[in-house]
């Protein structure tokens, strides 16, 4: 316990617009804007935790946002980070942090193809899982998928 309260002390003290949180299981919850993000992932990085496990996304559509959540852990003890930010739906772009985990890579194609946000400097922006994919991304919540099931099945029954 004594390692997350000196990290939550100083992700405060160095990041003023930042709010953490100790969870149970030796992990911390920190929600901060996203013009943070790169300097925060850095700090996290410096301080042993080098891996990063996921990305996921929430779509918050009643909020008009999104929000993209940064698992970042360490290899020698088990401890992990929940990094939160928020990105606007209307248009809804965000740095890549390859430069910074080389792995985010896939995990940004997959939100990219799947809620529609766009990772800026990533390179690789390309289908992964829906090719020729011509609709509204399938997981935000505005997708119908009723819709979409009528119209790409509907004639295919008999």
């Amino acid at each position: 316990m004594r390692k997350e309260k000196e990290l939550k002390q100083e992700i405060e003290r160095t990041f003023k617009d930042t709010q953490v949180a100790i969870s149970s299981g030796r992990k911390l919850i920190a929600t901060t804007k996203k013009e943070l993000i790169l300097n925060l992932l850095n700090f996290l990085k410096d301080r042993g935790l080098k891996h990063l496990s996921a990305i996921s996304c929430v779509d918050w559509i009643r909020r008009g946002e999104f929000e993209l959540i940064y698992h970042i852990s360490s290899y020698q003890d088990g401890f992990h980070v929940m990094l939160k930010t928020r990105v606007h739906r209307d248009n809804p772009k965000f740095i890549t942090v390859i430069p910074i985990f080389k792995n985010a890579q896939t995990y940004e194609r997959e939100i990219w193809e799947m809620f529609g946000i766009e990772f800026e400097e990533n390179p690789r922006l390309i289908p992964l899982f829906l090719d020729r994919w011509k609709e509204a991304p399938p997981f935000r919540k505005d997708f119908d998928t009723r819709e979409f099931v009528e119209k790409t099945f509907a004639d295919k029954s008999s």
